[in-house]
């Protein structure tokens, strides 16, 4: 697990990593490269049976699908949340996730940014993330965030571009995900030097 190793090279079937993403709610995936996300979030889905669904804030995934250059699972359902329909969509997430155990990704956390900008907007998305994560508890489902961040002067991981605090709970576990020649490489956010970049 990762407390033993601060650095763990994921293998195609993710098995240590999802049994993680279990035991937090939500657990939170930072990237500083956008090609990275795209391959963690392909293997992540490949690896798991369970039904997935797929908030794509970003439409960076959608783009890749439509593409050709990633092939859509058929478990996979894609939602795109705008401000209008926000409520309708968690509604409908909500009801899904109550019925039956998921895979919920979020990508990006960057994109919730882009859509509620306001400081009033923001804590209403940390609350309903917060819910959809109680409700997962009840179902075995997973809640797993990603978002592109990077590190500031004052070395603290803030989400970019904006510069926006991560949100955390005390059930709440941050990753680092990085690339290492042909590796794709997750630390526990408290395991990362001071120089990681």
């Amino acid at each position: 697990m990762l407390d033993k190793s601060p650095e763990q090279i994921l293998d195609n079937n993710l098995v240590h990593i999802q049994n993680e993403f279990k035991q937090n709610f939500p657990s939170i995936v930072l990237c500083s490269e956008p090609f990275h996300k795209a391959e963690f979030l392909d293997k992540l889905i490949n690896s798991t049976k369970n039904p997935i669904i797929y908030v794509d804030l970003d439409l960076l995934y959608t783009g890749y699908v439509k593409s050709g250059m990633i092939q859509k699972n058929d478990n996979v359902t894609i939602f795109h949340p705008k401000k209008e329909d926000w409520n309708e969509k968690l509604s409908h997430i909500i009801s899904k996730v109550s019925m039956g155990k998921f895979l919920v990704i979020i990508d990006s956390f960057n994109g919730v940014y882009n859509i509620f900008d306001d400081l009033e907007s923001a804590l209403f998305i940390n609350s309903c993330v917060m819910l959809l994560s109680s409700l997962a508890v009840k179902t075995d489902s997973s809640v797993v965030i990603v978002a592109m961040a990077r590190k500031n002067e004052k070395n603290e991981w803030k989400i970019s571009p904006g510069g926006k605090q991560i949100i955390k709970s005390e059930k709440t576990r941050v990753y680092f995900l990085k690339k290492s020649k042909d590796n794709l490489l997750i630390s526990s956010i408290d395991k990362i030097t001071s120089d990681s970049k």
